[in-house]
């Protein structure tokens, strides 16, 4: 694809005459020429003015109002599929966006398609249809005629309420990606990457692609033996981003210059190895991923030999009390991960999610974490003790001592002697909605837990991306349980669908989806949380002040 050029409009600045001013009695030349100037800043304000926003009603100065977002962008990593691997990409964005009819594109991550995403997004000539509802740039009679830089676009989201799938590149070098959704597909927007590999043994690797940002969590990646954990970065800005790994383990930092001052340059993307930047093999990791310039997309993924691969999910930001959703309910046994960068040791409650609300497991009531460092804890789940899907909490032991940390887990489904890994974290309430794309008919299953109060949310699944009808339920989830929710498939789905879920009323709700794909008796399966899609904005009233300028 030709690289564009974008060139800058000359701006004329407009000339404003001063007023004769040569007859003023007493002035004096600089008098004269001070009035001048008052003069035209006089014609300058009152431009301002005839402009100026409408002032606020009495009594509303400084209140905010709530406006949708108008334009989301999201980042996917490269999807590390290897040679015989193929992954799936899917853009969703549900139904009730107000204003214009929008355009949702996913282009892989170039120089090129970074610096045609700055200017109006639109599809390249014949790589996808032009979305519904939006005005053609042809004259009438005339084939399109394109006003800018055109983004080689991969997928295309044409309308609200259903979603659209894609291949990423088939290869095993395939770049990030990243998609934005503007107007009436904005609010909500979402993606899913997920990919089926065969490398060394059948795996199912899953990741809600997220918007770039400057700081990142991850709890239990790992070098040890049979362990290839990779940290992606893509930047899919125009400007250059500077990014530090800050590794953390049973004995605190690790430092490595090689961590540092990892320079990503604007529509690139970078894979770094792990075990490269540790001295020896280092069990349990905590790695921090901060931009300390510009902002990248960031995903880590762990492959185990053939015990599983997986992308870790990225944990919330450190906090006192920290709780893990989605521990599916056949899963054999669970290794948990908790970090702290705080100067403060953390010590810490471990409850489980059970029917009759948190419960403390046996022998595992507590974890202690000392300053800087990571400390673990594992589970062993009989089959027949098993009360169906649950949640980890960890609270501070004494509540005057909170220290923040951070926190994973990896749990292990076994099949015929056959394993795969999953890797989950400390998660975030859904808020006022979620969504995730990519569910499968048959394959996919909802896990809700409400963590301090009973909870009440709708669960919408939306029609298949090929055919299909909507369904929505409401669901009740008591406090301190974890919900599996069935029967959410659509009717007659056909392609892949989408879930959403809204809280209705009462405490809030974390929710993880788990997707299963049964290969060779190896039980595959991801599990990614929905966390709240920040559809809206808050807005301060504000009102013309032209006075600003002199003061």
């Amino acid at each position: 694809m030709k690289k564009p050029t974008l060139k800058a409009p000359k701006l004329k600045a407009p000339k404003l005459k001063a007023p004769d001013l040569s007859a003023v009695k007493g002035g004096s030349r600089t008098g004269q020429s001070l009035l001048a100037g008052v003069a035209v800043l006089g014609l300058v304000f009152g431009i301002a003015e005839l402009r100026a926003p409408a002032a606020p009603a009495e009594g509303e100065a400084g209140k905010r109002t709530t406006t949708q977002v108008e334009r989301t962008a999201l980042v996917c990593p490269p999807p590390l599929q290897g040679a015989v691997g193929s992954t799936a990409l899917t853009l969703f964005s549900p139904e009730g966006g107000a204003g214009s009819a929008g355009t949702g594109l996913l282009g892989d991550v170039t120089p090129d398609n970074v610096l045609a995403a700055q200017s109006p997004v639109r599809p390249a000539a014949g790589a996808s249809g032009q979305p519904s509802g939006q005005p053609s740039d042809a004259p009438s009679g005339g084939p399109a005629k394109p006003a800018g830089p055109v983004l080689d676009g991969r997928v295309t989201l044409a309308k609200p309420g259903v979603p659209v799938s894609g291949p990423a590149a088939n290869n095993d070098s395939a770049p990030g990606t990243f998609a934005i959704a503007t107007g009436n597909l904005a609010p909500g927007f979402t993606a899913t990457q997920t990919t089926t590999s065969e490398q060394g043994s059948a795996a199912l690797s899953g990741i809600r692609c997220a918007p770039s940002g400057t700081s990142f969590w991850f709890a239990g990646a790992s070098t040890a033996a049979d362990r290839y954990d990779y940290v992606t970065l893509v930047n899919a800005d125009s400007l250059p981003a500077v990014v530090d790994l800050r590794m953390y383990g049973d004995k605190g930092l690790i430092e490595n210059d090689l961590a540092t001052g990892l320079a990503v340059a604007p529509g690139t993307s970078q894979q770094v190895l792990l075990s490269g930047l540790t001295k020896g093999q280092v069990a349990d990791l905590a790695v921090h991923v901060v931009a300390r310039s510009g902002r990248v997309g960031v995903g880590v993924h762990a492959r185990d030999g053939a015990k599983g691969a997986d992308w870790l999910e990225p944990s919330a930001d450190p906090a006192a009390s920290v709780t893990i959703p989605g521990i599916p309910a056949d899963v054999t046994t669970a290794h948990l991960v908790v970090a702290t960068d705080s100067p403060d040791d953390a010590d810490l409650k471990v409850q489980l999610s059970g029917k009759n609300g948190w419960f403390t497991p046996a022998n595992k009531e507590t974890i202690h974490v000392k300053a800087g460092m990571t400390a673990t804890l594992d589970f062993q789940f009989a089959a027949e003790s098993r009360e169906g899907a649950s949640a980890i909490r960890l609270t501070p032991s004494d509540p005057a001592h909170a220290t923040p940390v951070v926190a994973g887990l990896r749990v292990d489904r076994e099949n015929k002697g056959k394993t795969e890994a999953a890797w989950l974290a400390g998660g975030a309430p859904v808020g006022t909605r979620a969504s995730i794309a990519d569910n499968r008919a048959g394959q996919t299953a909802l896990l809700l837990t409400a963590t301090d109060a009973d909870a009440k949310v709708r669960v919408t699944s939306s029609a298949g991306a090929s055919g299909g009808a909507p369904v929505s339920k409401e669901v009740a989830v008591p406090a301190g349980t974890t919900v599996t929710v069935d029967g959410i498939d659509p009717a007659g789905v056909n392609g892949p669908y989408a879930i959403t879920v809204e809280t209705l009323s009462g405490g809030p709700v974390l929710a993880a989806r788990q997707l299963s794909i049964g290969a060779r008796d190896v039980p595959a399966f991801t599990t990614q949380q929905l966390r709240d899609d920040r559809a809206t904005v808050q807005v301060p009233q504000v009102a013309g002040d032209a006075g600003v300028v002199l003061k």
